[in-house]
């Protein structure tokens, strides 16, 4: 009797993988968009910049230095806006604009008290947005980026000119995260794996879908998109900043609008993840949120984690040969997974171990409901963000 309820859920598996290789928009096949060539063009629409900044001295120099030194050739400046930092944030991207000796390039701003009803990085960036108007800046573009982010010098070209080609209001780049200590071979490339599972990236890119997505650390929106759309104060109090400025410019209006979501070539993080902890926690911050900090929804994707992950080795590895379908679901979950990690030069013999990262995963968005309970959810940089639950 156990063997055969055992056999059954590798059955069940098996289906689910079936379906996610194949009906689940090849979310597996997650790669880097082909270059296109720059337009020839007498005058290209101005991009500002703007980069909200938190405690980020050890980064935002190396950050602020690859955006000043972009080969765009558009008007083009860059605004940090120093969210009450204690580690001389602001200095060091100062220091790295004069080094540069460009300082006319760049503009920093302390940002003001946070209000109620509002995240703190969306407040930022809605400063640094009201200083491009406030400044007259010349930007049919804004690139929201983060302070940890480097980009390749054609990265502003190459957004602007992906977007004019293809008409989209907004262009995003899951870039490249760290991935150089032994925590981060283990547990990066599937965090980028999971998250192109639940988005697609064919689907949002395709404006007769109505998922919508994108990546916070890149993210080139035309303005006058986003004003249509009701301003970044629209997004005002979410956690999950980017993918919620990406459904709103997605489908603002009456119809669906384009936007791209691509993981970068080039462009990557600067941010380290040395522990298991810091990866931890980047989960646990907005797990939970992304479930709309509903108990139900929390126990399905346990649920559901279990069986597309933990049910093929588990029982492959109890029935032995008798436990064919399990075998199968272990091997097309191994396939699914080794585009990713040639993405992040990992070898494909990482790819069975997925099911102990998903563990892992599992236990994050667990303690992400957890800190919620205890009214610690959406907690950065000592910074508690997520709504107080109702008692």
């Amino acid at each position: 009797m156990i063997a055969a309820c055992l056999f059954l859920a590798g059955c069940v598996s098996l289906l689910i993988w079936c379906v996610l290789l194949f009906a689940r928009g090849g979310f597996w096949r997650a790669r880097p968009a082909a270059p296109l060539a720059p337009a020839s063009r007498d005058a290209w629409p101005g991009v500002a910049v703007v980069v909200p900044a938190r405690d980020e001295a050890d980064a935002i120099g190396e950050a602020v230095a690859t955006l000043l030194t972009q080969d765009y050739r558009g008007a083009f400046h860059v605004i940090v806006v120093d969210d009450h930092s204690t580690d001389g944030t602001a200095d060091v991207a100062r220091a790295a604009a004069l080094q540069l000796q460009c300082p006319d390039r760049l503009t920093v701003l302390s940002a003001k008290p946070l209000p109620p009803g509002w995240s703190g990085k969306v407040w930022a960036q809605s400063q640094g947005i009201e200083a491009v108007r406030t400044l007259g800046l010349d930007a049919g573009f804004l690139l929201l980026t983060d302070a940890d982010i480097g980009h390749p010098a054609d990265a502003v070209t190459q957004l602007v000119t992906r977007a004019e080609a293809e008409q989209r209001d907004l262009v995003s780049l899951m870039v490249r995260l760290r991935c150089d200590s032994f925590w981060e071979k283990a547990l990066i490339p599937a965090f980028v794996f999971f998250f192109a599972k639940l988005y697609p990236f064919s689907w949002v890119n395709n404006p007769r879908n109505k998922t919508a997505a994108a990546a916070g650390g890149c993210m080139l929106v035309r303005r006058s998109a986003l004003e249509e759309a009701g301003g970044i104060e629209s997004i005002r109090a979410e956690l999950i900043d980017d993918c919620s400025l990406a459904a709103r410019i997605k489908h603002r209006g009456t119809g669906r609008h384009a936007i791209r979501l691509d993981v970068a070539a080039q462009s990557v993080s600067l941010r380290p993840y040395d522990s298991w902890r810091d990866i931890w926690n980047m989960i646990a911050r907005t797990a939970f949120t992304q479930l709309h900090y509903s108990a139900w929804l929390l126990a399905g994707t346990l649920l559901g984690m279990t069986i597309i992950y933990l049910v093929p080795p588990v029982v492959a590895l109890l029935l032995g040969p008798l436990g064919w379908p399990a075998w199968l679901a272990w091997a097309a979950m191994c396939c699914a997974y080794a585009p990713m990690l040639r993405y992040y030069g990992r070898s494909p013999l990482w790819a069975p171990f997925l099911p102990l990262i998903a563990l892992f995963y599992v236990g994050a968005t667990f303690a992400s409901a957890l800190r919620y309970w205890r009214g610690k959810g959406g907690q950065w940089k000592a910074r508690v963000q997520a709504p107080v639950r109702e008692q």
